[in-house]
């Protein structure tokens, strides 16, 4: 995953006082991804929606993020290897979420938008296709299925900001947090270290480190 510099921020030295999200939606995000990363997104993306039904942006995002949460606390590997931010409904892949907001291009040919009472919601567009999937990858996105799957978006919201996430240490310990449950602001560009989900076991950190290392 190549990085390249910032060119949509919200800058913390004068934090916005709007409650209206001021991330700008540019046409190129400053993070790429692989070819093989994109497909696996894409085709997760498809997974969760033939499993579950269409599904609104956040709740989308936030499975994301668990898929990558719980498959590093399990092996030391991340399952789709975003970058999170801290954001108020955070932790969010800025990239997706970007893409997700307007016309699909990162995500075209595998999702489609669909209107419900007035609401967007994500729809699959392909069939999946399992050839970067795992057996264990299968099973841990039928784990997210039946543990998360049926949870609205704002308990996924509150799952992924309880006391200790990832989320809620990184905004802690950046001094964001009262902004950002005061909803004084509405995101930043601190990234999660996710690392911290097994400081604790040496071997899946060495794991972790070595895969970050080499993607």
């Amino acid at each position: 995953m190549k990085t390249y510099p910032q060119t949509t921020t919200a800058g913390l030295q004068n934090p916005p006082r709007s409650r209206t999200f001021v991330a700008t939606m540019s046409a190129q995000p400053y993070i790429t991804f692989s070819d093989e990363q994109l497909i696996k997104v894409g085709n997760a993306a498809v997974y969760l929606t033939q499993r579950l039904g269409p599904l609104s942006k956040t709740k989308l995002l936030k499975l994301f993020y668990i898929l990558d949460e719980l498959a590093i606390k399990k092996s030391g590997i991340p399952f789709l290897n975003l970058t999170y931010k801290v954001w108020k409904f955070g932790p969010v892949s800025e990239e997706l979420f970007i893409d997700l907001s307007s016309d699909l291009k990162l995500l075209a040919g595998y999702l489609a938008k669909e209107i419900q009472d007035g609401d967007t919601y994500l729809k699959p567009l392909a069939d999946f296709d399992d050839a970067e999937f795992s057996e264990n990858d299968i099973a841990l996105m039928d784990d997210v299925v039946e543990r998360f799957g049926q949870k609205t978006a704002t308990d996924l919201v509150a799952y992924t900001h309880r006391e200790n996430s990832p989320w809620h240490t990184q905004a802690k310990a950046q001094n964001v947090l009262h902004l950002l449950e005061s909803e004084q602001i509405n995101n930043t560009e601190f990234a999660i270290d996710m690392s911290q989900l097994v400081v604790h076991d040496p071997r899946k950190l060495a794991l972790y480190i070595g895969f970050k290392e080499q993607h």
